[in-house]
């Protein structure tokens, strides 16, 4: 068991992945030389070679196509996109090849691929640098999508995607990649598509993932010292969705309050209330609240701190649940 940060943990995890297989190879923009804007590749071309962490031009199109035709011959790339903003010039190749090869071809091809994607506000960046698109891709049938919240999963989640024959989608929250914890190295990890009990509680359930997990456990901790009991979930998957884990702790809690970064209006946050409430419906005490962003395009950074969703709103949120 040592202590150490998420992008410590998924250098970490990369590292033991391509110990593991030589197939398993390194692209995009300045990951090489210089580790990435974040640090998080730092040292790996350094010990792995520039054949196996290759530095990219800036064409994010041409680092997916490349990593689709490289899958294809039998590796197994991990694609960095440097900011989330930056994935859009790769989307069509990502919804119309990357999720639908192994459907068109009856399951004869596979295309064994992670695309990572620092994801999420709350480092003082512009837009195209502090963007939530997780639900465009969770949308797509054909890709699996997940994110970490902390360095434990970050370690082992980055090494269950690579090591998954489907694409993967692997969002890591940029402004928690400084977060440290302990991570079980020689340990058992948990199922890469299940969502995790972070805090148990009996009052109310809240539901995050990623930068919001955090959030969500401070207002659990705040919320304990006026005696309310809240239970916090961190899904880890966002594609597919961990039901039953979901439905378990609503029907005990018998309210739910879904919070994340992106903006309300089709985002994650709304598929899952409808999935509670439809599934849930004779549980539920009040209706499913969703936290998040506001339906505008990311502000400059001395607003984003209104944009994000915050202990107070997530209280908020809990208060209004707890009135019906």
């Amino acid at each position: 068991m040592g202590t150490m940060t998420i992008a410590k943990g998924i250098n970490s995890g990369l590292r033991a992945a391509m110990e593991r297989d030589p197939k398993v190879v390194l692209m995009g923009e300045d990951i090489g030389k210089l580790g990435g804007v974040f640090r998080v590749t730092e040292g790996l071309q350094k010990d792995f070679g520039e054949d196996r962490v290759i530095d990219t031009p800036l064409a994010e199109a041409g680092i997916v196509g490349t990593a689709i035709g490289m899958a294809l011959r039998g590796y197994r790339p991990v694609v960095e996109i440097q900011f989330d903003g930056f994935v859009y010039p790769a989307f069509d190749h990502i919804v119309s090849q990357v999720a639908k090869m192994r459907a068109r071809s009856l399951g004869k091809v596979k295309l064994p691929m992670v695309i990572r994607i620092p994801v999420g506000g709350g480092i003082g960046a512009v837009e195209h640098h502090s963007e939530s698109n997780e639900a465009y891709f969770a949308h797509t049938a054909g890709l699996k999508v997940v994110c970490c919240s902390n360095a434990e999963d970050a370690y082992w989640m980055i090494q269950q995607a690579i090591e998954t024959d489907d694409p993967v989608l692997f969002y890591e929250p940029k402004r928690r990649y400084w977060d440290k914890g302990e991570v079980a190295e020689d340990g058992a990890p948990r199922d890469l598509l299940r969502a995790n009990v972070v805090r148990e509680g009996t009052d109310a359930t809240l539901i995050a993932y990623g930068p919001m997990v955090k959030t969500c456990l401070q207002a659990a901790e705040a919320a304990a010292a006026e005696g309310k009991d809240l239970e916090v979930i961190d899904l880890r998957s966002l594609s597919p969705l961990d039901v039953p884990a979901l439905t378990e702790s609503v029907r005990k809690t018998g309210r739910a309050v879904v919070v994340h970064e992106a903006s309300t209006f089709l985002g994650m946050g709304a598929e899952i209330a409808a999935t509670l409430q439809q599934e849930c419906f004779y549980s539920l005490e009040a209706p499913v609240m969703r936290v998040g962003g506001y339906n505008l395009p990311y502000p400059p950074s001395k607003l984003e701190e209104e944009f994000l969703p915050d202990l107070d709103r997530v209280l908020d949120a809990v208060d209004r649940s707890l009135a019906f």
